[in-house]
Formats: structure tokens, C-alpha cells, sequence
């Protein structure tokens, strides 16, 4: 028959602790008082050490690493206030909780042993039956901090793993399908429905899409997971953004014809040079072209515009299409969901996350604005050149 545990009824949870695990640092500097201390917390299965005096218990609570100490306040030499101190001043030992053992009980003598890191009293002549409720409580916040602790840092590695096999799916997965979606591009350019047939076309069209949101979206995971990692480089320039912006708006003038959407560009007087990283203002301009193709109703106008907003360059995408709801505007940004176009191309949120991301990397930001049933407008504020 299994022996009954020896913790406190009022103390039972949903988790146990090995006693025997645990170490107590007693620091008394009578005699008689250590060896009670030790009898009583050896008997309860601790480790136990000890010490008689505040240099003594500094020296010990580095070499021994103890998971509780119990501390006499009234001792020659520094006390124990002073030594607790001292303690929690030390990265070293400043997460050791402290009992202080003190026959001082006045609330000014209270309050001062908790503000020098006091997680418990307990006041002489104490009562044995408490000393060991209360010892038992301080070590189960140990464990429980222990394995909060190691679960976090379980958590970070599972999340790590996950990152990096993200990273090796998109990278390795980004080239084919790059050929893929180059062949179908030329497919669907170079062939008519006379040659292949309407049904065929269709599908070869279908396909074709479907090949350009699959690689946007290798191409947005690969980024996202080397932004999450650390890995993502940041090489800060002065870019022109008439320089910029022109090219990424001719590639996706053939996506959006698919659609019969124009692409309104609107080209600024004089030169608009900001301080960024050339790939991550790319980033943000191709994914918000792109959700403004698949949210836009065929034979409708999306307008792309730059201007000067004090001391940023401010890039905005409107279209005319679906809109977004109101209570959706505050968590577009980093609430990633699965959304369908008006084609019924799919999104995943991803690229707008990484919109964001990479803005605030940037020094700047990203906004929204929307009307259901009218249209939305989204905007990248990125720093201009000092």
C-alpha cells in the first residue's frame, strides 16, 4: 500500500514536490536555534546548511546555491536586513527567497524586511507546525517558478524549430514554384482560348493565379520566419522612391489585368528620398498592390500615390473594392485570418503582419483606412533622408 504524503492538507494542490530535491540555507547566530532549524527541516527531508552570521550566509548562499533561506534579523556584524540586502543586490542570489526569523514585530520592522526582499516571516518563539507550512509554501513557489521556467524555455525551442522549419519549407519550395509560375505566365500570355479551348484556358488561368498567391506566400513566410529569427539584414539606403516604386507597379500590371484592373500611379514633382532598406519597401508595396488586386471588383481603379507627411514619405494603395469591417481595422495588422477576393483568391494575413513589421523595423509604420462596400486605402510611412 502506497505511504501517505506527509504535505500539509491546506497545502495539497495539483502538483507534488521531491523535498529532498530542495536545499535551506539557516543562518542563526545562536547555537541552539540552528541546530532546532536543522533537526526540524532534515526531519521534513530537506538539505540543510548553515551559517551564523550575515558574511557567512553571503559566502554560502553563492557556493551552495540554497532554494531557501531562513534568516535571523538580530545578528553581531551586519544584520539581517543588511544582509538581505546584500542578497538581492547580487544577480547571483538575488532570486533566493528569504524568511526572516525575528522576534521584532512591530509593523515599521515588517515593512522594512519586506522592502529589503522579505518573502515571509515568521517571529520567534515560532511555532514548529507553522515553520514547516511556511517553509513548505516558499519551496513550492520554487518548484512552481522551476517549472514555469523550464516550460518557457521548452516553449522557445518548440517555437525556434517551428521557425526554422518554416524557413527550409519557403526557401526550398520558392524555386520550383517560381518555375512553375513562369511557365504558366507564358502559357496564358502566349495562348488564347481559339487554340486551347475555353474550359482549358480556365483552368490553365486558375492555375496561373493560384501559382502567383502560392509564391507570394513562400516568398512572405520566408521573410516573416528570418524577421522572427534574427536573421532578416537591414541594409539602410537613400532610395528615390520614383525610382522604387515605378517597378514594382509594372509587375504586378499583368496581374491585375487578368482582372481588367488599372493600376493608377501617380509619380511625384520632385525627387521623395527616404532612408530604408530597398527589399522590405518592396515587401510592403507588393503585398499591399496585392491585396488590393484581390479585393477589387473586376474593371474597377486602383491608385497608387505618394506624398510628404511632415517628416515622412507617405506610400498609399486605394482601391475601390470590398472594404473592411469596422471592428476588424484595429487587428488587421497582426491578427492573421483566412480571407477570400473577389476571385476567390485566398490570403492568409501573413503579408500584412509583415507589413507592419517591417515598417516599424524601418522607423515608420502602416495604416488602414476602409468603408465596407466602398474600399480601403492602406499606407506605409517610412522615414525621409536627414
Amino acid at each position: 500500500m502506497k505511504p501517505m504524503s506527509q504535505t500539509p492538507q491546506s497545502e495539497k494542490s495539483d502538483f507534488d514536490i521531491d523535498k529532498s530535491d530542495f536545499k535551506i540555507l539557516v543562518v542563526d547566530d545562536v547555537v541552539s536555534n540552528v541546530l532546532l532549524l536543522k533537526i526540524l527541516l532534515t526531519n521534513e527531508k530537506y538539505q540543510v546548511c548553515t551559517a551564523n552570521c550575515g558574511n557567512q550566509c553571503l559566502e554560502l548562499a553563492k557556493s551552495e546555491c540554497p532554494d531557501l533561506i531562513l534568516l535571523d534579523v538580530m545578528m553581531p556584524g551586519i544584520n539581517g536586513f543588511e544582509t538581505a540586502t546584500a542578497l538581492k543586490e547580487d544577480p547571483e542570489t538575488s532570486e533566493i527567497p528569504i524568511i526572516f526569523l525575528t522576534a521584532l514585530n512591530n509593523p515599521t520592522d515588517l515593512v522594512h524586511g519586506f522592502q529589503v526582499g522579505a518573502s515571509d516571516f515568521l517571529t520567534k518563539p515560532f511555532n514548529k507546525e507553522e515553520l514547516v507550512v511556511r517553509v513548505y509554501h516558499q519551496i513550492r513557489l520554487v518548484a512552481a517558478t522551476r517549472i514555469i521556467e523550464r516550460q518557457n524555455s521548452d516553449l522557445r525551442a518548440t517555437i525556434n524549430n517551428r521557425d526554422k522549419m518554416y524557413s527550409v519549407i519557403a526557401h526550398d519550395l520558392r524555386s520550383p514554384m517560381a518555375s512553375i509560375r513562369m511557365v504558366l505566365n507564358l502559357l496564358v500570355n502566349t495562348m488564347s482560348k481559339d487554340v486551347v479551348g475555353e474550359d482549358l484556358f480556365d483552368l490553365l488561368d486558375k492555375a496561373n493565379r493560384e501559382s502567383e498567391e502560392c509564391h507570394d506566400l513562400l516568398d512572405n513566410l520566408l521573410k516573416w520566419t528570418k524577421n522572427q529569427t534574427g536573421r532578416l539584414n537591414v541594409v539602410l539606403q537613400d532610395l528615390n522612391l520614383n525610382d522604387i516604386i515605378p517597378g514594382v507597379v509594372e509587375i504586378f500590371e499583368m496581374i491585375a489585368f487578368t482582372k481588367n484592373i488599372k493600376l493608377k500611379y501617380e509619380d511625384t514633382n520632385s525627387p521623395l528620398i527616404v532612408r530604408a532598406d530597398s527589399d522590405m519597401l518592396k515587401t510592403v508595396v507588393r503585398n499591399f498592390l496585392s491585396n488590393a488586386i484581390k479585393f477589387s471588383p473586376k474593371d474597377s481603379i486602383i491608385e497608387i500615390l505618394m506624398s510628404q507627411d511632415s517628416d515622412f514619405a507617405k506610400i498609399s494603395i486605394r482601391d475601390h473594392g470590398v472594404g473592411i469591417a469596422p471592428d476588424r481595422l484595429d487587428s488587421i495588422f497582426h491578427k492573421g485570418e483566412t480571407t477570400y477576393g473577389t476571385g476567390g483568391e485566398e490570403g492568409s494575413g501573413l503579408g500584412l503582419q509583415l507589413c507592419a513589421d517591417f515598417s516599424r523595423k524601418l522607423g515608420g509604420d502602416v495604416m488602414v483606412e476602409s468603408v465596407l462596400g466602398e474600399g480601403s486605402t492602406f499606407s506605409m510611412l517610412i522615414p525621409l533622408k536627414k
